[in-house]
């Protein structure tokens, strides 16, 4: 099941407080300095439209603004893009979910994205009880994702994330070939100034430490199937890891060899902009979340899932 096309979804409700750093900007310059996906211009229409207020009341674009102000932008409803929203559910009990998303379907709303997401698909289904993920897959990983159904639960999970008690298991297709069957990869992974984003992460030698251990399982001529486990959960650790590495996941438009994200336009046929340059949530990448082990958050009792690649992964040379 993919995505209604042309239909509008309800609009969304976003809130800032003004920090100490941002207090005496104008409202113009704040949202065109910390959301520079849009344009000045743009901001400036939709402060004049009343889409954007200041402790609920309305704004001139030339407001100075105050510390611990709140604002607020109302975004009228659009047209999102069409995802796929198929997803099976692996296991299922009062306290968790572990469910497999396919590569396109973000996890949480953002950007262009709000009801075609896992975590709204989910709400429907669980309206009771909403589950609440415990990680994040990039939308186009697929894969298994981990959700709470309780407080309890999602501390516990959340706990044994934060000590790295949780065993997460990735197949990535990557270009070339590495010498090695067995490989380590430990570049700090930190943000990167991005002229659409403010930033992105990268490797960066401030960055936090991040760790993956690497594992050689089928060898093409140009490409190979790498299994990844990894010991921290940095964002887009193995894109950024593998590409650092030498060997960028096959399709992957954002990160090239060396680790750094690509900030010159993407092809002319890939997209209707010439000046678009790639972003995170870009797919075309070759990543599976394929094995999820913790323990459950009431009985302590191990707990492992698997989620069989697609096709396009192919099996390991030895099976």
């Amino acid at each position: 099941m993919a995505g209604e096309t042309g239909k509008l979804n309800q609009g969304w409700v976003y809130q800032d407080r003004v920090d100490r750093a941002a207090a005496g900007l104008t409202l113009l310059a704040y949202y065109s300095q910390h959301y520079r996906h849009s344009t000045e211009q743009t901001w400036r229409d939709r402060i004049l439209a009343g889409q954007i207020l200041v402790e609920d009341g309305p704004a001139s674009p030339q407001q100075i603004l105050r510390s611990g102000q709140r604002l607020t932008y109302h975004r009228p409803p659009w047209v999102e893009p069409t995802v796929p929203l198929d997803f099976a559910v692996l296991y299922e009990d009062a306290d968790l979910l572990v469910v497999a998303k396919p590569a396109g379907l973000p996890v949480m709303p953002a950007g262009g994205f709000l009801e075609h997401t896992l975590l709204r698909q989910l709400q429907k289904r669980y309206p009771q009880s909403s589950p609440v993920p415990i990680h994040r897959l990039g939308r186009g990983t697929s894969g298994l994702v981990l959700l709470a159904r309780s407080p309890q639960a999602r501390s516990h999970l959340t706990q044994q994330m934060r000590d790295r008690q949780m065993h997460k298991v990735y197949w990535a297709l990557a270009v070339g070939n590495a010498p090695m069957d067995r490989f380590r990869i430990e570049q700090p992974i930190g943000k990167i100034p991005h002229p659409q984003l403010g930033h992105l992460y990268g490797v960066t030698p401030n960055g936090a430490f991040a760790r993956s251990d690497c594992q050689v399982l089928r060898r093409d001529r140009d490409q190979m199937l790498v299994e990844v486990t990894i010991l921290t959960g940095r964002p887009h650790q193995i894109r950024i890891h593998l590409a650092a590495a030498g060997f960028p996941l096959v399709g992957d438009p954002l990160y090239g060899a060396g680790g750094q994200p690509q900030l010159t336009p993407i092809a002319p046929e890939a997209t209707r902009d010439p000046e678009a340059i790639a972003l995170p949530g870009d797919c075309g990448y070759w990543l599976h979340a394929q094995t999820l082990a913790f323990r459950h958050p009431q009985t302590q009792a191990p707990i492992e899932v698997c989620c069989p690649a697609p096709s396009p992964f192919g099996q390991p040379a030895h099976s």
